[in-house]
């Protein structure tokens, strides 16, 4: 056979010169039992690794000398054609097999079990196990990265610096001084000093002083966390080798060079070339998880395929006479391309950091490579069950990463299942690039969408979509964005220009990811934890085999597509009409936020006004877009807590925002500062809220009651106004149809009742935001005089703080009003006004009963 009869490059052509051989297999079952017990060992004691070692010790060498004491008893001269009764070669190699796969077994819980001791030696978790205070000699093991804000309870949690590094020295606090190589997680609180911790780079020697405490969950790769002390630039004792340094020089290059991009291209084109995450903010990240096109925001193998790709030329060229890419044309032979496709990958190691994520990445770049090369699917699947196995005994803690296991089974898809589908496709007529593309998205999705439900809790629908859309700008993204980093550090100017014509590209990345996560119907939720996960593996494979042997499958397809389609995009009428949400003519609706506050008055036409906006920018986002608000004129911060404002920017997100209207009382200090730049980056004006102001918006109009003398003091009875709650911003509305609603913002009783002592005259409305989630301070002299029809509690579900409270509950149902709480029921809307009043719970009927007269 002629050295270019291998399979042909066209596979979308659905054409081939000769068939291979089934896939060969052999090598996959020692990669699983090195993972298996590699996964297995790194949370297990010393004594149960060594047992299982010795146990899967035990059991090849008895395999093995079974099998050589059978073919002596049949074949005396050592030959196998002499084989006796029950000594078959076949039956021979499946023990020869089973003894491999056991070996291999033992060596990953070894090598698990000889790096998981490595965290129990030493002063280090001695000194975790007693939350101790030392003086510390850290080497840097990665680049420094940030925590991504969370919202506790009603404070946001200070953004830290973490980092990986590696204890060469301890001093304790009596003086002994202890000599050691201990990994370690480094958390810096961000302050002053921050920008110094962001530039280290790794090998980079560290004196610190820091409380050590044991990681949070067993089976972690580092023996301790170090809380280093105060929050100034990092004590360096030692500098990064020159080869890091050499590799820090490019990636900032590479950081200057598109510094005057798009935000969305700035942020997104270093870390697509060389992993630097440090731009892509939550709410580009979350878009990313959102479309699952999470493996654009990092380095991955398909970054350096590209780069192999622009090198060899397309799969199978590089056994043939006219080859293709760049090598033939300039000159190099086979050999010499090969030995530069692997320089170029341990280049790409260097830049990018030989962490996890990296070498996974490498590995699979090389499978790729060998797919470039030969053309031959055959042997793709022992090289990736090799890498793995490599990689496995290297670090045993890819063994339970996520990551490396969704890296491994899209690999392993596009390998096996994908050009199996996009020749299917292909004889169904779908031209062969676009059915090469689908195949692809499609193999991968299947293999991989059960393991983000496991962790997730979630199905992307737009996720094949989202793929083949960012695929158009994946290689001129990476193409120019590798040839900006090498020209960054001799000619900026060029390098600038370049990632000019980069940024257009991974700015289309940053559309398709927005695009798609902005649809109502992006992502499905779905039960986590392997039952989850398993269960949508069954399904998957239910829905492939019924496509298999459905009659007519392009009528079924078509349906399914455009039934699909309609779950993604919902059409305000179709969802209406199919779920009731949101209800016709409803004027307010408090959405449901977790733990916090949001609440729609409508305007009229897409226009409402906000009132706080909720721990997370999801939930309130998405909230509005189910709404169909698309217009704020107004968005009213009650206070500062994070639970009510930390989602803002999800309220600014593709809305026309008029204003944004706050309590005088700056408190906490930290996240009215947030409130303040959120407001400035998007171009919205800030206004305080003036006591017995009076507003009027379409078919609103309001009052604001509270607080009397803005930001703390006392106000006009006498009462002192202290904490943030007690500012809330107050708010006596009414509808054009004569609806009233009081929204009490976090008024605790002490404000409660300095209320009543400034508006005597209130008296009773029609719906009531009850205070602070419900909870139970509350002043009973406020609840009588407003006797509430309908009262709403916005609280999260299985809170830890008891909202809403059984006596808050019970009180407002003794004063005659029907209590809805969105921990329970959803996302509350109120339709109509007077006896035709009626609440619409998100997940309700359609027409739920009239509230009480």
């Amino acid at each position: 056979m002629k050295p270019d009869e291998g399979i042909d490059e066209e596979r979308g052509a659905g054409r081939s010169s000769w068939r291979e051989g089934p896939t060969d297999l052999r090598l996959v079952p020692l990669a699983a039992a090195a993972w298996a017990a590699a996964a297995w060992a790194v949370g297990a004691a010393g004594r149960w690794t060594a047992a299982g070692v010795t146990v899967c010790l035990a059991g090849a060498l008895i395999l093995l000398v079974r099998g050589r004491v059978r073919r002596r008893r049949g074949d005396p001269g050592g030959g196998r054609e002499a084989a006796g009764p029950g000594t078959t070669p076949g039956r021979r190699l499946r023990a020869t097999a089973w003894a491999g796969v056991l070996l291999c077994a033992a060596a990953g819980a070894a090598s698990a079990g000889l790096h998981a001791a490595d965290l129990r030696r030493g002063p280090v978790p001695e000194l975790a196990r007693e939350y101790a205070r030392a003086r510390l000699e850290v080497a840097v093991t990665s680049d420094p990265r940030l925590t991504r804000p969370k919202v506790r309870g009603n404070a946001m949690a200070p953004v830290s610096i973490l980092l990986d590094g590696e204890v060469t020295r301890v001093e304790r606090s009596d003086g002994s001084v202890h000599r050691t190589r201990t990994p370690v997680l480094l958390v810096v609180p961000s302050g002053e000093g921050r920008e110094e911790w962001l530039r280290l780079l790794p090998t980079t020697r560290l004196r610190v002083g820091a409380r050590l405490a044991p990681p949070l969950r067993p089976g972690e790769s580092f023996a301790a966390v170090l809380k280093v002390d105060g929050a100034g630039p990092p004590r360096i004792v030692g500098p990064p080798s020159a080869l890091q340094r050499t590799a820090g020089n490019l990636r900032a290059g590479l950081r200057e060079a598109t510094e005057k991009l798009a935000p969305d291209a700035r942020a997104l084109l270093p870390g697509l070339v060389v992993g630097d995450t440090s731009r892509i903010g939550p709410e580009l990240r979350d878009a990313f998880e959102a479309t699952d096109l999470t493996h654009l925001l990092a380095v991955s193998g398909s970054n350096l395929t590209v780069v192999l790709l622009l090198l060899i030329g397309r799969p199978g060229r590089a056994q043939q006479v006219e080859r293709g890419g760049l090598a033939p044309r300039i000159g190099l032979s086979l050999r010499v391309t090969a030995l530069a496709g692997g320089g170029l990958t341990l280049a790409f190691v260097v830049v990018c950091r030989p962490e996890p994520s990296v070498l996974r990445a490498a590995a699979c770049g090389l499978v790729a490579l060998l797919a470039i090369g030969t053309g031959r699917r055959r042997s793709l699947i022992p090289a990736l069950a090799a890498a793995v196995l490599v990689l496995v005994l290297h670090d045993p803690w890819l063994a339970r990463s996520y990551g490396f296991l969704l890296s491994v089974l899209a690999t392993g898809a596009l390998l096996t299942i994908a050009p199996r589908w996009s020749e299917a496709l292909c004889r169904r007529g779908v031209p062969g690039r676009v059915a090469e593309a689908l195949g692809a998205a499609l193999a991968a999705q299947a293999v991989c969408a059960p393991v983000v439900a496991v962790f997730a809790a979630r199905v992307s629908l737009v996720a094949v979509p989202a793929n083949l859309f960012a695929e158009l700008a994946v290689a001129p993204a990476t193409v120019c964005g590798f040839a900006t980093l090498a020209l960054a550090t001799v000619w900026m100017p060029a390098a600038e220009g370049l990632a000019w014509v980069a940024g257009w590209p991974a700015g289309w990345l940053a559309r398709v990811a927005r695009t798609g996560a902005a649809l109502p119907g992006a992502e499905l939720a779905w039960p986590g934890g392997w039952w989850g996960g398993l269960a949508l593996a069954l399904l998957t494979a239910l829905v492939v085999l019924g496509a298999r042997r459905l009659p007519y499958r392009g009528v079924v397809g078509a349906l399914v597509a455009g039934l699909l389609l309609l779950v993604v995009v919902r059409p305000a009428p179709l969802a209406r009409w199919v779920t009731g949400w949101p209800p016709p003519g409803w004027v307010f609706a408090m959405c449901q936020v977790g733990q916090g506050d949001a609440a729609v008055l409508a305007a009229g036409g897409d226009s409402a006004v906000v009132v706080d906006a909720g721990p997370d920018p999801v939930p309130v986002d998405r909230c509005l877009r189910e709404l169909g608000v698309r217009r704020v004129p107004l968005v009213v911060l009650t206070h500062f807590h994070a639970d009510h404002v930390a989602g803002l920017p999800g309220v600014l997100r593709g809305r026309a925002v008029g204003a944004i209207q706050t309590t005088g009382l700056e408190e906490p200090p930290g996240q009215a500062e947030f409130v303040r730049r959120t407001a400035a980056a998007a171009g919205v004006p800030l206004i305080r809220a003036e006591p017995g102001e009076r507003r009027r918006i379409g078919a609103l109009e309001w009052r604001v009651l509270w607080p009397w003398t803005g930001a703390g003091g006392s106000d006009a009875s006498g009462s002192s106004v202290e904490g943030p709650n007690d500012a809330s911003v107050t708010l006596l509305v009414r509808t054009a149809g004569g609806l009233s609603l009081l929204l009490l913002g976090d008024l605790e009783p002490p404000a409660q009742r300095a209320l009543m002592g400034v508006h005597p005259g209130l008296g009773p409305v029609d719906v009531l935001k009850v205070a602070h989630h419900g909870s139970a301070h509350q002043d009973p002299g406020l609840m009588r005089a407003v006797r509430p029809r309908l009262a709403l509690v916005s609280a999260g579900r299985d809170n830890p703080y008891g909202h809403p409270s059984p006596r808050t509950l019970e009180a407002l149902g003794a004063g005659g009003a029907r209590v809805l709480r969105t921990d329970r029921d959803g996302a509350v809307a109120v339709v109509g006004a007077g006896r035709d009043l009626v609440a619409v719970p998100g997940g309700g009927p359609l027409s739920p009963p009239g509230l009480p007269g």
